[in-house]
């Protein structure tokens, strides 16, 4: 089965493709000629996830799926939540924004944190959603070289290692988007016999 994933972060693509096995040919917006960005303007990681996926069933009448995710701080009132890819600016620098979680987390001594994907799938005229959390620590500096985004500051509950010092297959089995996209293969599974 051929599926359509909205997103243009190859990072996402990987690591979904990763998870969702060999039944399943992902592709990005790319491969069907869009390069537009995607409005994300919703106030909920649910939202994103929906205006996005609607988006491409919209523009381009393709199903599809896609995600939102977030980071949401206790200590910082749940921000950056959905406004992480552009917590520090517009460009969406990873490590800046990372850098201004870990300055606004100094004097704070409550480091939980929880990371929040929503998956939303659009088949035909249906729409459904899948929800993944993990919650964990915020770390006190960056740490480790795998992954992207927040990765190198989070650390999850019942480890010592942030998600950035796990091989790709260690974070995708215990990760928000792990959980959120194990949801999905099962639906899509069940859809496909």
């Amino acid at each position: 089965m051929k599926i359509v994933f909205a997103t243009g972060n190859p990072n996402k693509i990987k690591e979904i493709d990763a998870l969702l096995g060999d039944r399943f040919e992902i592709i990005g917006l790319e491969a069907i000629g869009c390069t537009e960005d995607i409005p994300e303007t919703q106030p909920t990681i649910l939202g994103n996830a929906l205006q996005k996926a609607r988006y491409v069933k919209e523009h381009y009448g393709q199903d599809c799926f896609a995600e939102d995710t977030g980071l949401e701080v206790e200590a910082l009132d749940g921000e950056p939540g959905v406004y992480s890819a552009r917590y520090a600016g517009e460009e969406k620098n990873a490590q800046a924004n990372a850098k201004k979680v870990l300055t606004l987390m100094e004097k704070q001594t409550n480091k939980s944190a929880q990371f929040k994907t929503v998956i939303a799938l659009i088949l035909g005229d249906k729409e459904y959603t899948f929800e993944g959390i993990v919650r964990g620590t915020i770390a006190d500096m960056p740490r480790g070289e795998s992954g992207f985004g927040y990765d190198p500051i989070f650390i999850p509950e019942g480890e010592t290692r942030t998600f950035a010092e796990m091989s790709l297959e260690e974070k995708n089995a215990i990760s928000h988007r792990g959980k959120a996209t194990q949801m999905l293969k099962q639906f899509l599974s069940k859809l496909n016999g």
